[in-house]
């Protein structure tokens, strides 16, 4: 038993690795590589035969990690603002889909139900080629991308009652659809309310329990329990796995954790995702298209025109722009994955028969097939028909929607020790986006409750740097002094962004080379910039102009080096710092209803007197640099305080003493 299981895993992966490398050599999109490969090993066509039961189970779990990252990507502040756009524009598309293509079905005979299965099946779009074509096209945070990406996952959420409805649909009383409609609707809402408060009471102390032991195999397997559990806990409930892991993802989007889980998860869901497809390439009976090739064709058109003009109108008369209207639509033409589940249930329910299945099954197959295509070549097929369609001096052709909107332009910091919060803040100064990675999540913590876009991750991870968007960035500055690790990013860099300007810290010369080898464009090593230093202060001293090099650095050194002072201190400075040492460092302090200071001013805390300075101030995330004495605090403000370890210990107690109500 054991030795046939090997053979056929053997059979699958050595089959898989071959069809894959032909594809990619021909540049084919891999989905469809993975679509063949389960027509070859399925039971309907001749030859070796893999099986199914087995593979459609492990398979099953690709969708919930895919789920599980695009929850990543839509955090619950996120999802609150699209709420208008998800409600409305969602439940639009999904209702005329269904309504339209089911009249359609029942006017050319297909009896109510079965047309309502159609209906239901087409209304899909299909998350996992459109958001795998966008990651691979960069467009994933286009304006149009974000539409795509957000209203096919708002179609995997109406697949729940759509769930409940297609087995009930021979029931004559009408009551019990709405009955179990109901039922489902609520289980929906009391998952929902389990993810959201086990993310708020325990899956962000775990994480950071978890992040503190500094084990890249336990954050992984961490990773892997909490989205399986989730998946399993609306499961239990009696809705999909996948909607569980959606919610997880949403929930840890709004985590500093967000970009490690996401590299974490992806080599699992990047494999089981092909899995998936194998298995929907076993549905495939070859036998039956001779026959019914041109429904198949008819229907895959249909089905990509209906929904194409449908969606493009939807979105239209929402006030979104002509031009990323449509290819939102382009994105969303294509049928999806929870299709076939449906169409599976309908075959169970007897709600439709067989030979309409297999029709409606190679309908959605084909258009899978084009869509890679249809969704690569959006941009080149929209601007074509608008220019042809509106002369040149058209306002819908100069739309700047037609360009990707993402987001580029930003410097990534790998590490936010001293020497990276020293290099975001000359950043900032020159109001200069920038993302910082660093390991300890002590700092990470209180870097994010100051304002700072921080996020936990290891960057020797590909993936992550992928998801910190390498790809589109203008600049990257490796700031620790982790040898090994540098190279390991400078590699991975090189190989998703081959021109990437590359600044690495060293501290002395005998790693710079290493470092040069691996693809940095600049190496610093520590020893020979302090003696540049020490040159430049002699040369200072004997009247030496030197402001072409200096000028930047000489007005930090008249304020007593200021921003180079302002540090935050993370678990792991203990390690490299003299115990003797006592330098003055950042604290941020989330103010709250129970601090008496709330409603006094600033001026009027005389912070001065316990050697204690307000930096920012982080209101409604938007921070404010030395914030005036006259602001007047709030409660939930962030005070991020410069001063010596002892008297930021005391800075709480000084917070909740009252002010002096002459002085406010």
């Amino acid at each position: 038993m054991l030795e046939q299981t090997l053979i056929q895993i053997l059979l699958l992966l050595g089959v898989t690795v071959f069809v894959v490398l032909i594809f990619q050599r021909l540049r084919i999109p891999p989905s469809l590589a993975y679509l063949f490969v389960g027509v070859i090993l399925g039971a309907n066509t001749s030859g070796p035969v893999v099986a199914e039961q087995g593979v459609r189970a492990i398979a099953e779990l690709g969708i919930v990690f895919l789920l599980f990252t695009i929850g990543l990507s839509f955090s619950l502040p996120q999802i609150y603002a699209l709420r208008h756009t998800i409600l409305g524009l969602g439940t639009a598309q999904v209702l005329l889909t269904t309504l339209i293509v089911g009249i359609v079905a029942w006017l050319i005979g297909l009896p109510v139900a079965a047309a309502f299965v159609v209906g239901a099946v087409f209304a899909q779009s299909s998350t996992t080629i459109i958001s795998k074509q966008l990651s691979e096209l960069g467009e994933s945070q286009a304006r149009h991308g974000r539409l795509g990406i957000t209203l096919s996952v708002f179609q995997d959420i109406t697949a729940v009652p759509f769930v409940v409805v297609i087995p009930v649909l021979g029931i004559a009383a009408m009551h019990e659809v709405a009955g179990s409609l109901g039922l489902a609707l609520i289980k929906a809402a009391l998952a929902f309310g389990i993810v959201l408060l086990s993310g708020r009471y325990l899956l962000k102390p775990l994480f950071r329990l978890v992040t503190e032991k500094h084990s890249a195999e336990l954050f992984t397997l961490t990773v892997l329990f909490v989205s399986l559990v989730s998946a399993w806990t609306t499961q239990s409930l009696g809705l999909s796995m996948a909607f569980g892991a959606f919610l997880a993802g949403m929930v840890l989007g709004d985590t500093e954790f967000r970009h490690q889980v996401e590299g974490a998860i992806r080599p699992f869901r990047d494999v089981l995702l092909g899995l998936f497809f194998v298995s929907i390439g076993m549905l495939i009976d070859p036998s039956v298209f001779p026959s019914i090739w041109l429904e198949v064709i008819s229907g895959a058109l249909f089905l990509l025109t209906s929904k194409l003009l449908i969606v493009t109108l939807i979105i239209r008369v929402s006030g979104i722009d002509l031009p990323t209207a449509f290819r939102s639509a382009m994105l969303l033409a294509v049928g999806g994955e929870f299709g076939f589940a449906l169409l599976a249930i309908g075959l169970e329910a007897q709600a439709i028969d067989s030979h309409s299945a297999q029709i409606v099954l190679g309908s959605v197959l084909l258009s899978m097939i084009i869509a890679p295509f249809l969704i690569y070549f959006n941009h080149p097929i929209s601007a074509w028909l608008f220019q042809r369609l509106f002369p040149p001096h058209s306002t819908v052709v100069e739309n700047e929607s037609l360009l990707p909107v993402i987001e580029h332009s930003h410097v990534i910091i790998c590490g936010y020790g001293r020497t990276g919060q020293v290099i975001g803040r000359f950043l900032e100064m020159e109001k200069i986006p920038f993302t910082a990675i660093d390991m300890d999540p002590s700092l990470v913590k209180e870097a994010r409750l100051a304002g700072h876009s921080v996020y936990f991750g290891d960057t020797s991870n590909s993936n992550l740097l992928e998801s910190v968007g390498t790809k589109s960035a203008t600049l990257m500055i490796i700031s620790h002094d982790d040898r090994s690790a540098a190279v390991k990013t400078i590699q991975h860099v090189r190989l998703l962004n081959p021109s990437l300007p590359i600044l690495a810290r060293t501290r002395d010369e005998v790693n710079a080379e290493a470092l040069r080898q691996a693809g940095a464009t600049e190496v610093i090593p520590e020893t020979l910039e302090t003696a540049m230093v020490l040159v430049s202060h002699s040369f200072l001293t004997l009247k030496v102009p030197m402001f072409k090099i200096i000028q930047h650095l000489n007005k930090q050194r008249s304020q007593s080096y200021p921003l180079l002072k302002e540090l935050f201190k993370g678990s792991l400075d203990s390690v490299h710092t003299s115990d003797n040492a006592v330098d003055e460092r950042l604290h941020a302090i989330k103010l709250t209803e129970e601090h008496d200071t709330v409603g006094c001013t600033l001026s009027s805390l005389k912070l001065n007197e316990s050697n204690l300075m307000v930096t920012a101030l982080v209101r409604h995330n938007e921070r404010v640099r030395y914030p005036s004495g006259e602001t007047v605090l709030q409660a939930g403000d962030v005070l991020v305080l410069l001063g010596l370890p002892d008297d930021l210990q005391q800075a709480e107690s000084v917070l909740k003493h009252p002010c002096n109500s002459d002085d406010n």
